[in-house]
């Protein structure tokens, strides 16, 4: 590759990054018309790189193409949130009862009592941006005891949307604590190399989070 080339993919890679932070932070709201030549001014690169950045966040279903001239940051509405729980779910409690047949269960059990610790912190911001991370880690290290590229590059697609997600719907310390003990419990039946229970919770968790977030949902979104 030569180096034109090469500054080319550098350039285009960090367009996508900051693109995508931006449309999962909200600073590019859903129905933002992302014009190229504002946009490229923007994120300091040309108009071929940021083409390469928005066409990636294309097929991420991030943005959609409205017409041969518009590009604009895809909506997010009630129905669209059901279907990406509908593949999560058969994803992640398939993913969930493979990590208990193929994970170190040693990894699970320390997770499991992180996720007790969580629960003590979640009455301010700190600890609720730690729990987060945590759950980051946990997929994380699902992820690597599946070991399939396959389920593992569908689920990533999937989380790509979910950091949108959360962030429509509003935190409940209720639920948050539920949450936590229901991560837990995940981990625990990994952690004991139990299958059935694993994948059982996963569907019930992932239950429970979508009721939450519709239940909490903008009126613009339903």
């Amino acid at each position: 590759m030569s180096g034109t080339a090469a500054s080319s993919v550098r350039a285009g890679e960090r367009a996508y990054r900051a693109l995508l932070e931006d449309i999962q932070s909200g600073r590019l709201p859903a129905g933002t018309v992302l014009g190229e030549v504002e946009q490229a001014a923007r994120l300091g690169v040309s108009r071929t790189p940021l083409r390469e950045a928005l066409n990636r966040l294309i097929a991420d279903g991030l943005v959609v193409q409205q017409s041969p001239r518009v590009t604009a940051v895809s909506r997010l509405a009630a129905d669209d949130i059901r279907r990406l729980f509908e593949a999560r779910t058969a994803l992640e409690t398939t993913t969930a009862r493979l990590a208990a047949q193929r994970g170190d269960r040693t990894v699970f059990r320390a997770l499991a009592e992180e996720f007790t610790r969580a629960g003590a912190r979640l009455g301010d911001a700190a600890g609720r941006e730690d729990y987060y991370a945590l759950i980051a880690r946990f997929d994380d290290a699902v992820d690597a005891a599946v070991a399939n590229h396959y389920l593992t590059s569908a689920l990533r697609t999937i989380r790509t949307h979910l950091v949108r997600v959360r962030r429509l719907a509003s935190d409940r310390p209720a639920r948050l604590a539920a949450s936590v003990a229901e991560h837990r419990l995940i981990a625990s039946a990994i952690a004991d190399g139990d299958g059935t229970l694993a994948a059982h919770a996963t569907h019930i968790h992932l239950h429970e989070a979508l009721t939450h977030i519709l239940d909490t949902l903008p009126e613009a979104h339903r």
